[in-house]
């Protein structure tokens, strides 16, 4: 069974998002890095980037599979994680505390529509 931290937002493409003061921190989930396996390389996006809810914003690379990474909400890139960029092993690590992203929101309130920990639970339990 996948950690599923209850305080967190999720999408249907396994990205975690959260509330950070006025910006929204993002990562991969549990469930994500577990079904990629080694984690070797993460592509993201530069600051000023903006990225569109649903549309791919970078892409992580581990040693079976090549994966893109979706936006979970409109806004604008304004933090990467330079330690996951140099050390991408750390999403196997810890997927919550190796975000990969910070996004300013072009509409805060697009977070509230993003599954919670009971909905993606369900949802991580039928694809395994």
């Amino acid at each position: 069974m996948s950690n599923v931290p209850k305080d967190l937002k999720y999408t249907k493409d396994h990205e975690w998002a959260r509330a950070e003061g006025k910006g929204v921190i993002v990562g991969v989930t549990d469930h994500a890095q577990e079904a990629l396996g080694d984690v070797v390389y993460v592509e993201l996006p530069k600051v000023g980037t903006t990225i569109k809810a649903g549309t791919p914003f970078g892409v992580i690379e581990s040693t079976k599979a090549v994966s893109e990474l979706f936006a979970p909400i409109n806004g604008k890139v304004t933090k990467l994680n330079d330690a996951v960029v140099k050390d991408p092993a750390l999403v196997n690590k810890d997927p919550y505390a190796a975000w990969l992203i910070e996004i300013e929101p072009t509409d805060p309130k697009e977070l509230g529509a993003l599954m919670d920990a009971a909905a993606y639970d369900k949802l991580s339990a039928a694809a395994t």
